[in-house]
């Protein structure tokens, strides 16, 4: 599972400095917020909007409120906001944010494409699969540029459209990858027939059709709902299907619609595990914290320590400096702290050394397959 903090691992020049290629969520709420301020034909009723919201809410929570009020208002207004008004102002929240996370991966090595290349790599016997809430198109892009084939759903080329029966359909050939994308896409679009589409977000701008970025999981009708649905459903069968491990990255467990399928599946089949790589701290994390502290076979790994198998304990001072993954998975030196009983580090929870971590696999695979057979 790819959370928000993945893009985040990605330098890009900016203004003679650097920035993420695409920001977390709260940085995408203040560009999002920015935009709308400045805009003359929307800023008053974004105002009223946001004057329901606590200021800490994020562009999802906004969203989220926006399509309550959408579902309730019906001929009337709330708070001056009607039902055109609300309509609108979700197309634009949708519009801004297509323009800050559509973006191209840098034409260099970056974690997607190492991802890319590991999955493309690796011997197994069935199709990897691979979970995210972002609307981004990072990963179709890394496995595109590394001719990794890929199905996420949706079938077809000039239109490709939605297809369930093939969704439901586990035969496909163990070299390829499914791609669940469990919060939308920003080139998903349901057409004024009511019909979900995956197509090039250039061409977004067809009279009656809405972008489906971020579900609002309210209870209207299943058949509006049924991409998101289908995607939390394909993450429940992958949970309850023997062995299965997932590992997430870049993903904070704040995300309580996810959360609940993840942590139901743990639950319902104990021999499953989920392995959660933190960025930084585990002190950042209370509420993951929480969760790995009752659910034994949720492991959370930070910077700084470790819950494992319910127990937390900081890492250990005593480092394996031998070990091929040292300096890599694990690091014993800091730049900030160098007293002799400073703890290991654990620093796989960055994207970026996750990438070369898995890089870092297939050589050592490659190796084991040489070596045996060697004069």
């Amino acid at each position: 599972m790819l959370g928000a903090g993945c893009p985040v691992s990605i330098r890009v020049e900016h203004e003679g400095g650097s920035e993420p290629l695409i920001p977390d969520i709260r940085g995408l709420t203040t560009f999002v917020d920015a935009e709308l301020k400045k805009s003359d034909a929307h800023k008053e009723s974004y105002a009223k909007l946001r004057s329901r919201l606590p200021s800490t809410s994020t562009i999802e929570d906004i969203l989220t409120h926006l399509r309550s009020l959408l579902e309730v208002v019906r001929d009337g207004n709330i708070d001056g906001l009607d039902k055109v008004s609300l309509g609108n102002l979700d197309a634009e929240i949708c519009r801004i944010t297509t323009t800050k996370v559509a973006v191209e991966l840098p034409e260099r090595s970056t974690p997607y494409h190492r991802l890319a290349t590991w999955v493309g790599g690796i011997h197994r016997t069935h199709p990897i699969e691979i979970f995210t809430p972002n609307y981004d198109l990072l990963v179709e892009q890394a496995f595109e540029a590394y001719k990794i084939p890929y199905f996420d759903g949706f079938i077809g080329s000039r239109q490709a459209f939605f297809d369930l029966a093939s969704m439901e359909n586990e035969e496909l050939p163990s070299r390829w990858g499914r791609l669940w994308k469990v919060h939308g896409s920003v080139n998903w679009w349901r057409t004024k027939n009511d019909e979900v589409i995956r197509r090039d977000t250039v061409s977004a701008t067809v009279a009656g059709e809405r972008q489906m970025i971020y579900p609002s999981h309210l209870k209207y009708d299943q058949s509006r709902r049924m991409p998101y649905l289908a995607m939390l459903d394909r993450l429940r069968s992958f949970l309850a299907r023997g062995q299965a491990v997932l590992v997430t990255s870049g993903y904070s467990f704040l995300d309580q619609h996810l959360n609940e399928v993840i942590l139901h599946g743990l639950r319902s089949n104990p021999t499953a595990v989920c392995f959660g790589l933190l960025f930084g701290p585990k002190a950042n994390y209370p509420h993951a914290l929480a969760k790995a502290h009752t659910h034994p076979n949720l492991s959370l790994l930070a910077t700084d320590g470790a819950v494992l198998g319910t127990i937390e304990r900081d890492w250990r001072p005593d480092d394996q400096t031998g070990h091929p993954m040292h300096g890599l998975a694990v690091n014993s030196s800091s730049a900030i702290d160098t007293s002799p009983t400073k703890n290991c580090e654990f620093l796989l929870g960055d994207f970026k050394v996750f990438g070369e971590f898995l890089a870092r696999q297939l050589s050592r695979f490659d190796d084991e397959q040489v070596i045996p057979n060697a004069p």
